[in-house]
């Protein structure tokens, strides 16, 4: 064997460099082997969670993420957490189908003079036309209650219920909420599976997003991927009518995948899918779980919702804004701080009215909790009751002002 050495100034070779390096070979090899049983003397210390950094958030959670998953997914040989998931929740996911009867419209041909000659006063009347849709539902109990979305069933004559084992059931709708897109509708059975619910308030981009449905009419359709954003306001995604801070996902929902569950990574539901933005590509929306699971509980308890209204129009101030409104002639309205919330304008006869709130007052507080986007004052007043008492500081020309105003119902039509 050949080692390689080194001869001393004599010629002559020296073997105090090899044994050096044999030294420290035999050294590793003890080391090596020293370690080895003592990690399989303690086999925790293989575990990825136990050497995986601390959260950055200082909020702890317990159990944790994985260990919860571990209690609610236990997974089987060649499983992973999505398989899992699907198959503890797939059989509580329902298809809807919905229909109403729609009267036709007489065409004017029929008023023509030549038909009156052949038909008289009797003039044909076409016969009603059925209108049909289908979305998807989850069941929240197992006597039968089903949430899914309010335009699914929105003026619906007759609601059907088809479970994944093919029992159809008629549905009875017993409330729904437009404003939110809530509505929950009852079969007749029981012992039925149901879905476990999470909470959509401790969401963080990133996490793992799970959709179940019937999109395009291919019932059971199961697609996942994150968690892009949460807290996305309605008028970003185009249905500024309504009152949600909507999840958004890139887990492919497509129309008829509205009001089937979404999931995260333990197989929980945090929201319920309702919207895809029209001619964007990876982008659906879902209602967060604690908000549908509050108006849920209002439309089972008393068949409506009355969501609390001030009767404000307003607006997040920023230097671009601020310059906006004070260099439009029409606006009646002149800026001079940069931040906080602009009232735009007051409905007149509204709670905000009737507590002296005016256009042009900057909202900078509410119940002592400082606001800065329109979004947070929607949020709060959401929150609140109707009756009940909100004391918001306002700035008015420089004055700080402190009013108290009553929420009251939000009416079915709001004034133009």
């Amino acid at each position: 064997m050949d080692i390689p050495g080194k001869t001393d100034k004599d010629g002559k070779f020296s073997w105090k460099q090899p044994a050096i390096y044999l030294l420290l070979v035999l050294v590793a090899a003890s080391g090596t082997f020293v370690l080895a049983r003592f990690l399989k003397a303690n086999p925790r210390l293989l575990s990825r969670d136990e050497l995986a950094p601390q959260t950055l958030t200082t909020q702890q959670r317990s159990p944790s993420n994985s260990a919860r998953m571990a209690q609610l997914l236990p997974l089987s040989a060649g499983e992973n957490f999505i398989v899992a998931a699907v198959s503890r929740v797939g059989p509580a996911v329902v298809r809807i189908d919905a229909s109403r009867s729609v009267a036709r419209r007489r065409p004017n041909r029929f008023e023509d003079p030549i038909f009156r000659r052949f038909f008289g006063r009797r003039v044909p009347v076409p016969p009603e036309r059925q209108e049909r849709g289908s979305g998807s539902g989850f069941i929240i109990s197992s006597n039968g209650q089903i949430l899914t979305n309010a335009h699914v069933i929105d003026g619906a004559d007759r609601v059907e219920v088809t479970l994944k084992d093919n029992r159809r059931f008629t549905g009875k709708v017993l409330g729904a909420d437009p404003i939110t897109d809530v509505a929950v509708v009852e079969i007749d059975a029981t012992d039925l599976p149901t879905v476990s619910f999470g909470d959509s308030e401790q969401l963080h981009p990133g996490e793992w997003a799970i959709a179940i449905g019937n999109p395009l009419g291919l019932d059971n359709t199961v697609t996942a991927g994150i968690i892009s954003a949460t807290g996305r306001s309605s008028n970003q995604i185009g249905v500024p009518d309504k009152r949600v801070g909507f999840i958004q996902t890139d887990a492919a929902i497509n129309p008829g995948n509205s009001g089937g569950p979404l999931l995260n990574a333990a197989g929980e539901v945090i929201g319920m899918n309702t919207a895809i933005i029209s001619g964007a590509q990876g982008l659906g929306f879902s209602i967060p779980i604690n908000t549908v699971e509050r108006i849920a509980a209002q439309l089972i308890a008393k068949g409506k919702v009355e969501h609390p209204f001030l009767g404000i129009e307003m607006v997040t101030l920023t230097p671009a804004i601020k310059k906006e409104i004070n260099a439009d002639p029409n606006s009646g309205l002149r800026v001079e701080l940069e931040e906080g919330v602009l009232i735009r304008g007051i409905i007149p006869g509204s709670p905000a009215a009737g507590a002296g709130v005016r256009a042009g007052d900057v909202i900078q507080k509410i119940d002592g909790m400082p606001v800065a986007e329109a979004q947070t004052v929607q949020q709060l007043v959401e929150n609140s009751s109707v009756g009940g008492r909100l004391l918001l500081q306002l700035n008015r020309s420089g004055k700080i002002l402190n009013l108290e105003v009553r929420p009251g119902p939000m009416p079915a039509i709001l004034p133009d």
